[in-house]
């Protein structure tokens, strides 16, 4: 047997007792003796399951990886972990963001693997899957299951996500039958692949490109195009030459990485989801990052890619117009790239897209004709979000980003549920909605419900868009002038839940200003009085949620979480 080259040889590369164990059982498999040579293992990493229709296809994808992975020598050996797919799971997937993590940290540390491939498609997983690895700190390249082919419906295309949210407007408002909205069902979602709109799922893979964390055009290329499948068989061979040079998550998940996708966020319009995530996963690598940085490296960053919920077009125009390498280009040549920034395959960032070509300027544009000139992920403070709140500028309408209105408070999502098809609800197209207890510890899980429908009676005046404040988060897919994540939440005596019907409130996204317009000492009567919401319930993975989830601008991982804690297995059970 060749040395003890790799991590994976403490397991299988000695004539000990415990040697022969691990080996023996792993020929159970009909492995041959030549692949434990001292060649280096690969773990694939695979959230596929068919209760995640978005990342259902990724048994088959693995077997791409697999093929790379013994072409360039190494022994790969696939496992599962939990797969949080946003649209079946509920309360929220991102209940269990944290949860998935963890199963994935601790896969990846306590068995013999050298390096893994991150195989991710529904948002959660994304972020998940980057977090366990991250604490663990080897090798590493993610492999995003790639988006749906575009949606057709009576002759036009459309995107999941951002058309259901209108046609269910339009339905409510009366100028969509029942029967057409349920006939865009199945034409919404018509291939293999998580959602087609910039919503997280994209925006989270578009992260792990600029990030470097995966090969070029990863997070673009449409699940169901061969291409995807030859971009796994690439991933395959590049996780092991990764290996071969330990090239490892921290030397990739820099300062300067985590700056350039913050400026790939604001250029894309992406989710206001990924504010948090990329926290997170900063977090887990040791990089600080805060809701300042978002605010400070986006806010001169013109949003140039002309997509769904911010623009017009869909993930499957985006590829073919050149994806992200051409964005990234762009933004290199406006000096708002770090370029030296490495990626997974021993290039730099912009070695990967220099040469970059755009082959359709309406879908992403120059920077001199923008969608939006202030694109980033503006961050709002104020006396009712003293630790911040967030709004996506491109996705929001320009008469409400300056606007004072009366707040209609819903305390839950059930009140809002419960109240807002009232005709006689006193509410009208200036008023300010406001949900409560929708936060980390409120929902608990941060439900995506800030992107409160609006009133009946409204939508059939023709009133398309709101002010809506909440805790919560909202879908990537999403659209509208929502603030979202306000810190601290209502659940645990944030300003939110202090507010009461009539009060008015000033937002101000300009000078990024959010005001509840109540005095001081009226503020201090409220709090005195105020009592906070009993949780539904009290014990199981739940339990340990609410008492060590962090708020939203922390990134809302578990406080014990926070940090590397490398892959050195502590001792050896034989």
């Amino acid at each position: 047997m060749a040395g003890k080259t790799f991590r994976s040889a403490s397991w299988f590369g000695n004539l000990t007792k415990e040697s022969f164990i691990h080996r023996s059982w792993m020929r159970n498999q009909g492995l041959p003796d030549h692949v434990f040579d001292g060649r280096p293992v690969v773990g694939i990493c695979n959230t596929w399951s068919e209760l995640t229709p978005c990342n259902a296809h990724l048994r088959d994808l693995a077997e791409r990886v697999k093929r790379g992975i013994w072409e360039a020598g190494g022994l790969p050996l696939e496992f599962p972990v939990m797969s949080t797919g946003e649209s079946n799971l509920r309360p929220t997937a991102m209940l269990f963001r944290n949860l998935v993590s963890m199963d994935v940290e601790e896969s990846i540390r306590g068995n013999p693997i050298d390096g893994v491939v991150l195989m991710t498609g529904c948002d959660k997983t994304t972020p998940a899957l980057v977090m366990g690895a991250a604490s663990c700190d080897l090798p590493a390249l993610v492999l995003p299951g790639g988006p749906m082919l575009n949606g057709q419906f009576h002759g036009r295309e459309i995107g999941s996500g951002t058309d259901l949210w209108q046609f269910s407007e339009d339905v409510r408002a009366g100028r969509m039958t029942q029967q057409a909205f349920m006939e865009a069902e199945s034409c919404m979602s018509r291939s293999i692949g998580h959602c087609n709109t910039m919503g997280t799922a994209s925006t989270m893979a578009a992260m792990m490109e600029s990030l470097g964390l995966t090969l070029p055009q990863g997070s673009s290329i449409p699940a169901a195009d061969s291409r995807r499948w030859a971009l796994a068989h690439m991933a395959g061979r590049t996780i092991v030459e990764m290996i071969h040079a330990d090239r490892r998550m921290s030397r990739i998940l820099t300062r300067q990485a985590f700056e350039n996708a913050i400026r790939v966020n604001a250029a894309l319009g992406g989710s206001t989801n990924a504010v948090i995530h990329l926290i997170a996963i900063a977090g887990r690598i040791g990089v600080p990052l805060t809701l300042h940085d978002w605010d400070r490296l986006g806010r001169d960053v013109r949003t140039i890619v002309n997509l769904k919920p911010s623009g017009a077009w869909l993930m499957e125009d985006y590829y073919y117009a050149g994806g992200l390498p051409a964005v990234l280009r762009c933004l290199g040549e406006q000096s708002r790239l770090h370029k030296n920034a490495l990626t997974v395959n021993g290039k730099s960032l912009w070695e990967n897209s220099q040469d970059a070509p755009n082959w359709n300027p309406e879908v992403i544009r120059a920077w001199d004709q923008p969608l939006a000139h202030g694109g980033g992920i503006a961050v709002l403070r104020g006396n009712l979000a003293p630790d911040g709140a967030v709004l996506k500028p491109s996705a929001a309408s320009a008469h409400l980003l300056r606007h004072q209105g009366r707040a209609v408070v819903f305390e839950n999502i059930e009140h809002y549920k419960s109240t807002i098809e009232d005709p006689n609800l006193d509410v009208d197209e200036s008023c300010v909605l406001v949900l409560k207890n929708c936060g980390p510890r409120g929902y608990p899980g941060m439900a995506e419900v800030g992107n409160m429908g609006l009133p009946k009676k409204l939508l059939q005046k023709g009133v398309t868009d709101m002010v809506r404040i909440s805790d919560a988060r909202m879908s990537g897919t999403a659209y509208g002038t929502v603030v979202l994540h306000v810190c601290p939440e209502a659940a645990i005596g944030g300003p939110l839940a202090l507010v009461q019907d009539g009060d008015f409130i000033d937002l101000d996204v300009e000078q990024r200003r959010l005001h509840l317009a109540v005095s001081t000492e009226e503020l201090e009567k409220r709090r005195a009085a105020w009592m906070a919401p009993r949780l539904t319930r009290t014990s199981g993975y739940e339990s340990l949620y609410v008492q060590h989830v962090l708020q939203a601008n922390l990134g809302a991982d578990f406080d014990f979480l926070v940090g590397t804690r490398g892959s050195e297995v502590p001792r050896e059970s034989h």
